[in-house]
């Protein structure tokens, strides 16, 4: 047990284990050079900037196009003033040329090269020191200390601030590095003035990102939150429709059984084998019924309670409406076609289409009149529930489609193979249409 233990403890090869700090350290260089090696000239353009913000979004459609171009304007102005502190501090034409250059570039290579532009900067500042030695201060000149600035700001903001943290190290060490090697006073330098500027800039860049991220993090959530709010929606109507429709189906499984079990009295002298048929259709009836109790007792809610009255159907619509007229809605019935029987399926999903659409009108058009027409046509039934809009003195707002009466309206109509449209009406009101197919076998039955 011992020498299995140790062998598994001992890494392949045979090396020896490395430590923390060295697995650390290893860490810290593969970060570097992922950051800041890997594809360091790698094109990266600065895309552009959004133009349906609140501020934006306010602007004239001829400036808000060339709005989208502000953050490009804003690193080249800043090229710009690094370029013209370079200018000012140059000793002679071609050193102030020079300088002013050596400034202005990196700044405007970040726009599609950034972390190239960090190393484009380290690299130009000891030849800037060449050309311009009017500046007493050192190892950055004017013109570097102000493009450097300006580089470490915008690829800290264009790239992660891990990425960040490393160019400030490395800014760090490269000015201790000169200052040990010039064997310069601490008051001639101005190392610590550049790092202290850059950490703050890169500590409002970390800030930003954080908030960036965590806004990002809070969309996400907040749109699955609602994916899952719409799916359990959508679970809970069907598993509405699943109970009202175990009653209707329980009905017509019960009507089998009981024709099944007394189809043989009315026939004399019935053959062994009818009687062995109406037998095994009981049996089927009676096994169709115990199983649909027992979905129904999966879907059943712990507050649901059976209703004592069959499940509506179109006749009892009348009903529905007085009700409605009741509650304060002005609603009309039209009744077009043959009226006919239909199967209790399709009657019943008419019914709570009607009664879902007469709620959502009194709920988010209180006042407004509605009309219900019906129609009996062949091949099935049409549904068409209109409501006006809401008077201007009602308080209430107008929020069609934002309940969960649609959702159930849509499942009711897909089960049935039939078609939908709902959405605002010519005059601001909404409305409703459905048609739902009965084949003629079903009709006949």
């Amino acid at each position: 047990m011992t020498e299995t233990t140790q062998t598994q403890m001992t890494p392949p090869g045979g090396a020896k284990p490395r430590s923390p700090e060295f697995r650390l350290a290893a860490d810290a260089l593969r970060g570097l050079r992922q950051d800041l090696f890997h594809d360091a000239f790698a094109y990266r353009p600065l895309p552009r900037m959004r133009v349906d913000g609140p501020l934006t979004r306010r602007l004239p459609a001829g400036i808000r196009k060339y709005a989208a171009w502000t953050p490009h304007a804003v690193v080249a102005a800043a090229g710009l003033f690094a370029m013209s502190i370079a200018n000012a501090s140059g000793s002679d034409n071609i050193g102030t040329l020079v300088c002013g250059l050596l400034a202005l570039l990196p700044v405007l290579l970040t726009l599609v090269r950034p972390v190239g532009a960090f190393w484009f900067s380290f690299a130009a500042t000891p030849v800037a020191g060449v050309f311009d030695e009017s500046w007493s201060a050192w190892p950055w000149s004017p013109g570097s200390f102000a493009a450097h600035l300006v580089v470490l700001t915008v690829v800290a903001l264009r790239t992660r601030p891990r990425t960040a943290a490393w160019m400030w190290t490395l800014t760090a060490v490269y000015g201790i590095l000169v200052e040990t090697v010039h064997g310069q006073t601490y008051g001639g330098t101005n190392t610590v003035p550049l790092l202290f500027l850059s950490a703050l800039a890169l500590l409002v860049v970390t800030v930003l990102h954080v908030r960036r991220d965590a806004k990002q993090e809070v969309t996400a959530h907040q749109s699955e939150t609602a994916h899952e709010r719409s799916r359990r929606t959508l679970l809970e109507e069907r598993t509405t429709i699943a109970r009202e429709l175990h009653d209707v189906v329980a009905h017509h499984m019960s009507v089998v059984a009981i024709q099944a079990e007394a189809a043989p009295y009315r026939v004399k002298n019935p053959p062994p084998e009818l009687e062995q048929a109406f037998v095994t259709i009981r049996e089927n009836a009676v096994a169709a019924l115990t199983e649909l109790r027992r979905v129904l007792g999966v879907v059943r809610a712990e507050d649901y309670e059976a209703p004592d009255a069959p499940q509506p159907t179109l006749a009892d619509l009348d009903a529905l409406l007085a009700n409605v007229r009741d509650a304060g809605l002005t609603v009309d019935k039209v009744v077009t076609g043959a009226v006919r029987e239909l199967p209790q399926g399709v009657e019943l999903s008419a019914y709570r289409i009607v009664q879902e659409a007469l709620s959502n009108a009194l709920r988010h058009a209180p006042g407004a009149p509605a009309r219900v027409e019906i129609g009996y046509v062949l091949g099935g039934l049409g549904l068409r529930i209109v409501n006006g809009p809401a008077p201007t003195t009602s308080l209430a707002k107008s929020t069609h489609g934002a309940g969960h009466g649609i959702t159930g309206m849509r499942e009711r109509v897909t089960m049935l193979d039939g078609e939908m449209t709902a959405g605002e009406s010519d005059d601001g009101g909404y409305e409703v249409a459905v048609f739902l197919p009965v084949p003629a076998a079903e009709e006949s039955s």
